[in-house]
């Protein structure tokens, strides 16, 4: 006879069986028996404690971002799940398998209106509007049907959120310990080789193509590699697509310097990448422009329709097109890419103080560091100006661009890969929106080096204020906490520098501490050069 358990238990269970080690969150009534079944899993399963929802959720979202693995968290239904919904947002627009578990309130109260603890009136579809899948489990011997489900179709194809939901007297209830079915992630499409031939077809023409990753082909860097290779082509990202080709590898360009190229750019390979930088920020295309896309999600070649689609996986799809092109035998133009780039660095070192703070970050920083980014101005810098060495290691928040996801992310990033170093750059405004995870950090012994550059200000809006509004100021000036008293108040030991020097050794000295550390940058307000004229740059003359 087998044994009983809960539906909790079985949750639980499931987690294990999917390879999840770490869930992030908040205890709460609607939840108790989900969470004591993990404290009956906690040697197989970490449960690290947070102080907002939002915070567990960007967690979730930065140890799924950094490893490719499940990231799960735990809130409350109703304000629990909304407060952890920006979190979500962000996985959506980024492509990443966080997953939700939580609760809602009497099975037989669902729909009723009548004002129960934590109602909203449809949680379900509220999930369901900003995750890839969410389901209800209705009772226990749905358990493991249901979370093979969501599962499976979180990691599947273009991968995303997902979330489950239990009634509240649904996770306590009892039956026999349930057979889980085994996760099944849907077939990658197969490559068309009729694309294949099209796509070869129009590159056997090509003069300059240009190769663009996205977040898509965060797996298929050796891939995109050999590709650049065999046209002879350069590479270039924007935010999720870097790394992906080292930014020190002969067919790369630094994004500046591949809009130099792009105003002779005859063919243009979108490889995992919704071509955000050509489409939406660069908005200008060279005339006769041909466009091949690779894209695991067909729906992409709807959105934005390219003459040669080909629907598969990164990896899959890439080699083909290499295999079908064979060897071109048309001389290397790396010296000429190694111009362009040297040619936009020195012109984007103007943008100052950020571009010398972000250098002596890179400089303290190992090669395999994790580097979190954040709605800020050295976050909007540091997508042109701070070079990344592998995938995965430059961490953003991709089109959601959520002020505030920073330091949390940075946190789970640092959950996810414990052995290398995490540095998260924030401003001020943004830090101040999870600075009570501080109390996590130190709590759990998440070693991530928070660097804060203080201008008191949220210093996008206040340049636009002043530039487009006549300086008409509202809601952008910001007074703020004395930070290094701030973070000794958490037991986190705390840096003031003033210079690009200072910074790097307070980084470098921080990172061999092995414990949560917060560095501040005080910047004069108003004081730091644009980048937009780097990232939105003007359209080419002739």
């Amino acid at each position: 006879m087998k044994n009983k358990e809960t539906t909790g238990q079985a949750i639980a269970r499931s987690l294990v069986e999917n390879g999840v080690d770490t869930v992030f969150g908040i205890p709460g009534a609607h939840m108790y028996d989900f969470n004591d079944a993990l404290y009956e899993k906690r040697n197989e399963i970490r449960f690290i404690h947070t102080r907002h929802e939002q915070g567990a959720g960007y967690m979730a979202y930065g140890y799924a971002k950094s490893t490719g693995r499940i990231g799960a968290y735990t809130v409350v239904p109703g304000p629990g799940v909304l407060n952890s919904g920006a979190a979500l947002c962000t996985a959506y627009g980024a492509n990443s398998p966080v997953l939700c578990l939580t609760g809602n309130i009497m099975s037989h109260l669902i729909g009723q209106g009548r004002g129960q603890l934590h109602e909203l009136p449809d949680q379900l579809a509220t999930m369901r509007g900003i995750t890839k899948v969410a389901e209800r489990i209705d009772h226990q011997s749905q358990t493991g049907t249901v979370m093979a489900e969501v599962i499976g179709k979180m990691l599947s194809g273009r991968q995303g959120p997902g979330a489950v939901e239990a009634p509240w007297d649904v996770f306590g209830m009892t039956g026999p310990e349930l057979d889980l079915p085994e996760t099944r992630r849907a077939a990658d499409p197969q490559v068309n080789p009729d694309s294949i031939q099209a796509a070869a077809a129009i590159l056997a023409n090509a003069k300059n193509p240009l190769i663009m990753v996205g977040g898509g082909a965060v797996d298929a860097g050796a891939e995109v590699s050999e590709l650049a290779k065999a046209l002879n082509a350069p590479v270039t990202s924007h935010r999720s697509g870097k790394g992906v080709v080292s930014d020190d590898h002969l067919n790369y360009l630094n994004f500046v310097a591949a809009f130099d190229y792009w105003k002779d750019t005859d063919v243009l390979i979108g490889i995992g990448s919704r071509l955000e930088l050509e489409f939406m920020r660069w908005k200008w295309l060279p005339k006769g422009l041909k466009v091949i896309r690779i894209d695991i999600d067909p729906t992409e070649m709807v959105r934005l329709k390219p003459d040669v689609g080909i629907v598969a996986d990164a990896k899959a799809g890439t080699a083909a097109l290499t295999e079908a092109l064979g060897t071109t035998g048309s001389a290397p133009r790396t010296e000429e890419f190694a111009e362009l780039n040297r040619n936009a660095k020195q012109r984007f070192s103007a943008v100052q103080p950020q571009v010398d703070y972000l250098n002596a970050i890179r400089e303290a920083l190992p090669r395999d560091g994790f580097f979190v980014e954040e709605i800020s101005q050295m976050g909007f810098t540091a997508r042109f100006a701070f070079p990344v060495y592998g995938p995965r290691q430059y961490v953003t928040c991709g089109y959601q661009d959520n002020l505030g996801f920073g330091f949390n992310t940075a946190l789970g990033v640092k959950v996810g890969n414990p052995d290398k170093a995490v540095v998260s750059v924030s401003g001020d405004g943004g830090f101040m929106f999870g600075v009570q995870e501080l109390a996590t950090a130190v709590q759990h012994n998440i070693a991530v080096v928070a660097i804060v550059f203080n201008n008191n200000a949220y210093g996008n809006v206040l340049r636009d204020q002043k530039q487009a509004y006549s300086g008409r100021y509202i809601g952008s000036d910001l007074t703020n906490p004395d930070f290094v008293k701030l973070g000794e108040s958490f037991g986190v030991k705390t840096y003031r520098v003033s210079s690009p020097g200072e910074l790097k050794s307070a980084v470098s000295e921080a990172l061999e501490l092995n414990a949560p550390v917060l560095i501040e940058v005080p910047i004069e307000k108003g004081s730091e050069a644009s980048p937009w004229p780097f990232i939105h740059p003007a359209p080419p003359t002739a």
